[in-house]
């Protein structure tokens, strides 16, 4: 698959507000223009390190803490996760039957009609949620607040993952998500949103670093990339994790295609 991408794009390689937790400004800039693996922490309080496990799974470390999103049952760690989120009720993003030793679970979908909400401080890291509408079975319908977007404030960066997401984010939710360096985003170009339509949400949320997920083929990848070809450093490592701190950040955007642990 790294060849066929580099021969496609013409990439390079990569080489690779609690007391004691570094501020982040996710929503002080939100109005601004769009411009079984083992857990390594060994992380100081300015440093993330970023897993991409499979599909739409990651696993979020910072110093002596870890989570994982789209949470299925498996961590790939041996460790039990702090908390794992969960953006929708669909079965290659949750399970029903979580480990019961892990503290915190967030079902990124509201029950009896309310939607999800949090906003929890964590110390070392902030969890808060962003809900968006799901259509139905086939296109058809939609359920309310089915999905969730999941922000992680921590190293005083602004972690996004998309979920599965089928709209282009109003006012209002943009403005709710605030800034991102790191966005997780969803490329299938079908079961969630159209390539051109995500890129178009890519390039308003204006993140330094793109992770890739949810793709189902090398082609359908690539037809991502090259949509942002042009306004994106393209990076595809032979590696599923990438160490990011503020002072790391990229100053012309990245999007660095992760090899995933577990599969695609």
């Amino acid at each position: 698959m790294r060849a066929l991408l580099c021969l496609l794009l013409g990439v390079l390689p990569l080489t690779v507000q609690a007391e004691g937790r570094i501020p982040s400004d996710c929503i002080a800039l939100s109005q601004a223009a769009p411009h079984v693996v083992p857990v390594r922490f060994g992380l100081n309080d300015a440093q993330v390190r970023i897993r991409f496990l499979e599909h739409a799974t990651f696993a979020i470390e910072t110093s002596g803490l870890l989570a994982i999103t789209d949470y299925t049952g498996e961590a790939g760690t041996n460790l039990v996760p702090d908390l794992v989120t969960m953006n929708n009720a669909h079965d290659t993003h949750f399970t029903s039957d979580p480990d019961p030793r892990i503290p915190l679970v967030l079902r990124g979908w509201g029950v009896e009609g309310s939607a999800a909400s949090y906003d929890l401080d964590l110390g070392a890291m902030v969890v808060r949620n962003v809900t968006t509408d799901l259509r139905g079975p086939f296109g058809e319908g939609a359920r309310k607040d089915g999905n969730s977007i999941f922000i992680f404030e921590v190293a005083g960066l602004c972690i996004g993952h998309l979920g599965h997401l089928h709209q282009i984010p109003t006012p209002a939710q943009y403005a709710a998500i605030g800034r991102l360096d790191v966005v997780m985003v969803p490329v299938d170009g079908a079961f969630t949103m159209n390539v051109a339509a995500m890129a178009d949400v890519v390039r308003r949320l204006n993140a330094r670093v793109v992770l890739p997920m949810h793709w189902f083929s090398s082609d359908g990848l690539a037809r991502f990339l090259v949509e942002l070809n042009r306004d994106f450093t393209i990076l595809v490592p032979e590696t599923a994790e990438i160490e990011l701190s503020r002072d790391s950040l990229p100053a012309k955007p990245q999007v660095v295609v992760l090899q995933p642990l577990m599969g695609p």
